[in-house]
């Protein structure tokens, strides 16, 4: 750990490369984002939520067991019904490593990650748009579409990017239960990336 970095919190699991080759795999990755944000569910209830087969959700859930990202939960499993729930909150990926490993394969795993990661996360803005009109008024004001453009030095980039978390990570500690009325899962993309002069 750098000298200036803050401990994770206990929450978050850091990928090395064999837990990442474990997870890049779209229905995998899919299905861990659906425990995070629904919660614990049985391979039939997620194969409904992603329409895929439940043979297919459950193998890929028994290979996310393998791997330490998600463990069943007893408290809900009656009989045969196994229930899965995420095994962390969130995931730490070190991406400059992982994309500059000696391993082709880990190279590649990174990859397939990385380029997963940017189409969910158009997919959930496409939603977002296709249905903003049915949400109450506060929060068809309280979304954002936006973007920037500024000149700055890799490490003011790496300062900024690391200010935009402790923001985000402050409001994940008031974050409140389901119970309260007028809320809502609220979904936060941070994209930063230098471009070229042309």
């Amino acid at each position: 750990m750098a000298e200036n970095e803050k401990p994770l919190p206990d929450d978050v699991r850091v990928l090395d490369a064999r837990s990442l080759r474990g997870l890049a795999h779209p229905l995998r990755m899919r299905l861990l984002d659906a425990l995070r944000e629904y919660g614990p569910a049985t391979a039939s209830q997620l194969a409904d939520r992603l329409g895929e087969s439940s043979g297919a959700t459950s193998y890929h859930l028994r290979q996310l067991a393998r791997y330490g990202f998600v463990v069943e939960d007893p408290e809900r499993g009656r009989g045969r019904e196994r229930w899965w729930k995420s095994a962390q909150r969130s995931i730490r990926m070190g991406v400059d490593e992982l994309l500059r490993d000696a391993d082709p394969s880990v190279r590649g795993a990174m990859s397939t990650m990385l380029y997963e990661l940017a189409t969910s996360h158009g997919e959930e803005m496409s939603t977002w748009l296709g249905s903003w009109r049915e949400w109450p008024e506060e929060w068809r004001r309280a979304w954002d579409i936006s973007d920037w453009t500024t000149r700055l030095t890799p490490e003011l980039a790496a300062e900024m990017r690391d200010k935009v978390h402790e923001v985000i990570a402050g409001y994940r500690e008031k974050e409140v239960g389901q119970d309260v009325e007028g809320s809502a899962r609220y979904r936060v993309h941070l994209h930063a990336f230098p471009r070229d002069e042309d």
